[in-house]
């Protein structure tokens, strides 16, 4: 009997102490699980949505729309009395309009005329201009950003023409959004030619306008300074049959 005490003792004891363990140990494994998975997961998460972020594409960054859609009817752009004003007896009072591999992009018209004045001779005027209307690019910006671009092109191209001499550029206002007068002097097929050139843009439409003569039978060619005048007072209408033209 006393024998079997102590041993009885050490069940008990091991008995009483087993759960202890059990829940010590359980304890240990939940904590050791449970960190471990957390930690993992919190980070994870965050490179995920790191990740996501990197490889998400940005929009790309849109260009306003072009201010305006179409083109006038070169030829009805100025008015009878314009015509005749500026080219006394045009061959064409109508205009001879320019041919186009796409008229909604590039239109143009022109009228000549040899005014005979008898004795005092003759005066031979020519008057042409081109409209050209720039479309809103996502890679090359927005209509009126290239249109600008063109006029600074358009106005080096005239005053680099070949056989120009006396090339004068100003800036012109009341025409359109931006504009420059170019004068100069040119020998053209033996004849003395005087040019007045307007380049002016309206909104993502560029004009370039020609307004030149010469003299005939001894007459000399028209004064600078008229065909300066004429050809803003063109430009003008031109700019303005734009705007018509989109209403």
């Amino acid at each position: 009997m006393y024998r079997k005490a102590p041993r009885i003792a050490r069940i008990l004891t091991c008995a009483v102490a087993a759960p202890a363990l059990l829940v010590v140990a359980g304890c240990s494994s939940d904590s050791g699980s449970g960190s471990g998975s957390g930690s993992g997961s919190a980070d994870g998460g965050k490179q995920d949505q790191g990740a996501a972020a990197t490889q998400q594409p940005s929009a790309p960054a849109t260009v306003a729309p072009a201010k305006f859609a179409q083109l006038p009817d070169a030829c009805k752009a100025l008015a009878k009395g314009t015509i005749e004003e500026l080219v006394p007896e045009a061959e064409e009072a109508a205009g001879t309009a320019d041919k186009s591999s796409d008229p909604e992009i590039r239109r143009g018209c022109s009228w000549k005329g040899l005014d005979d004045k008898g004795v005092k001779g003759s005066q031979y005027h020519y008057l042409t201009y081109s409209l050209q209307r720039f479309e809103s690019n996502q890679a090359l910006g927005t209509g009126e950003k290239r249109a600008t671009e063109q006029v600074a092109k358009q106005v080096t191209k005239v005053k680099d023409k070949d056989g120009a001499k006396d090339a004068r550029t100003n800036p012109v206002s009341g025409i359109g959004d931006q504009a420059s007068m170019t004068s100069y002097k040119a020998r053209e097929s033996g004849t003395d030619f005087q040019h007045a050139v307007v380049v002016t843009r309206t909104g993502n439409v560029v004009v370039t306008l020609d307004y030149n003569g010469a003299g005939y039978s001894g007459s000399k060619a028209p004064e600078a300074a008229d065909l300066m005048k004429g050809a803003q007072k063109a430009a003008k209408e031109v700019v303005a049959s734009v705007a018509t033209a989109n209403k």
